[in-house]
């Protein structure tokens, strides 16, 4: 086992680049090309992928299995599932090189559930909720849980992971507070975090 500028390499892992944040733990039989950039803290698991053009946040749990590639970007405190898939292009055919290939944004905090599938070129929201095995094929708001295949919106949930609901009603601004004390709002559609209720 290695430890290299205050990261974590397993011996059996292939690391070409130096570009890794502090106290990062990247795992056995992971292969990190060399143009990838990866944040502090993070715990890249076995048997894990990471392309040259990706980039990973602070915090990112990447659980066995999982593939990035070019072009996928990960912000800070994403929870990426096992075996979970990414693509990065829409239209893919064998030996067609491409000048660019499609981007793929997961913001902070969202979760990706186990062998959820994300199709290339669309943004997993703040804090949104990927159940397992769903397939991502649209945008997905910030808060809100998708699953199903094609994933769709079945609910919200907190920073905390818990799911909320807001009450039903007319008025223009919904009001929703999580039993943790978080307080949202749902305006023309789209959640807000407004305040700690406690």
């Amino acid at each position: 086992m290695t430890n290299r500028k205050q990261y974590f390499i397993h011996d059996n892992a292939i690391v070409e680049t130096v570009d890794i944040g502090e106290d990062t733990r990247i795992w056995a039989f992971c292969n990190v090309q060399k143009g990838a950039r990866i944040g502090a803290s993070c715990n890249i698991c076995d048997h894990s992928f990471v392309e040259n053009n990706v980039v990973i946040g602070d915090g990112v749990t990447v659980k066995n299995g999982v593939s990035l590639w070019d072009g996928v970007v990960i912000e800070d405190r994403v929870f990426i599932g096992p075996n979970a898939v990414f693509t990065n292009d829409i239209r893919p055919r064998s030996r067609v090189s491409k000048p660019q290939f499609d981007r793929t944004l997961v913001k902070e905090g969202a979760t990706i559930g186990a062998n959820a599938t994300i199709v290339a070129g669309h943004t997993i929201g703040r804090y949104a909720f990927i159940g397992a095995g769903a397939v991502v094929t649209s945008d997905v708001p910030d808060f809100e849980v998708w699953f199903g295949n094609p994933a769709r919106h079945q609910g919200y949930v907190c920073k905390c992971a818990e799911r909320f609901e807001f009450a039903t009603g007319g008025e223009e601004v919904i009001l929703a507070t999580c039993s943790c004390g978080l307080q949202y709002r749902l305006v023309d559609g789209t959640v807000q975090l407004v305040a700690s209720g406690g």
